[in-house]
């Protein structure tokens, strides 16, 4: 892999990590259809990447991560204001993808990250979503959000580990039908994501060697998350605005196309 393809899959991990489209699917494509190949390093560089389009939700959400920071010390306190809730339901929210993360992760990594398994978790992903334009009601806030819901959004979240799944998609989906709208949906999703990238980033840093980073391979770490960082600031940015007065229809069909070119090229 070249500097220029690094930065390539960066951009294609900042544009993807946020629109509910799955940038673990487009990465694993456009792997599979230019053979850009990592070998034993793609996962790693995966996360790499994300830990770019952490950055980018660090920095576009930072008045809300540090309002959370200074709630904390209330956090036992039997009354809650809105940020200690937050910060609580996040907590609760992180629970199944610490569990399922460390128990599936390479389960995922062996025997998932192939374009077959992509088609399919693309195209449920866009049916649900435009299933779920259509039928659930979409009025609430966040501030409501019960532990039980959390939980049930964290569950969705983990699904993610599933390439195609999309993080974005699993936790705005499944927020709307809840009665969530997609701007709360989706700002929850993008909070609840942070503690689940670092813990990724943790863990995959765990099973690294020193020499993994060095030379030219910590180069390409290095300018995948520089790209994915600053494209993914600008995407979020964009994507929240957007979803304030738009459905997520453009998104679900995008997927269940790009599923379609993926059999045909397969099949091809």
């Amino acid at each position: 892999m070249t500097n220029l393809q690094a930065a390539l899959l960066g951009v294609i991990q900042g544009l993807t990590e946020f629109l509910p489209i799955s940038s673990s699917a487009h990465l694993i494509l456009a792997r599979e259809v230019f053979g850009w190949e990592l070998s034993r390093n793609e996962l790693p560089f995966d996360v790499a990447c994300h830990l770019g389009t952490l950055v980018a939700v660090l920095v576009y959400f930072r008045h809300d991560i540090l309002a959370m920071v200074k709630a904390l010390p209330k956090i036992l306190q039997p009354s809650r204001d809105p940020e200690t809730h937050r910060v609580c339901m996040i907590a609760i929210g992180t629970l199944p993808i610490l569990v399922l993360g460390f128990a599936l992760s390479d389960v995922v990594a062996q025997s998932l990250r192939n374009p077959s398994v992509v088609v399919v978790t693309l195209v449920f992903g866009g049916l649900a979503m435009w299933m779920v334009e259509r039928l659930a009601v979409k009025f609430r806030h966040t501030d409501s959000l019960t532990w039980l819901e959390a939980l049930a959004i964290g569950v969705a979240q983990a699904a993610a580990l599933v390439p195609g799944v999309s993080r974005s998609a699993a936790t705005i989906t499944l927020g709307m039908w809840l009665g969530f709208r997609r701007d709360q949906a989706a700002r929850f999703g993008f909070l609840l994501g942070i503690p689940a990238i670092l813990a990724a980033a943790a863990k995959t840093s765990l099973e690294l060697e020193i020499a993994d980073f060095t030379g030219g391979l910590g180069q390409l770490f290095i300018i995948g998350l520089l790209t994915s960082a600053i494209v993914g600031y600008i995407v979020v940015a964009f994507f929240l605005r957007y979803l304030a007065r738009h459905s997520l229809d453009v998104f679900a069909y995008y997927r269940m196309v790009l599923a379609g070119l993926v059999v045909v090229w397969l099949l091809v």
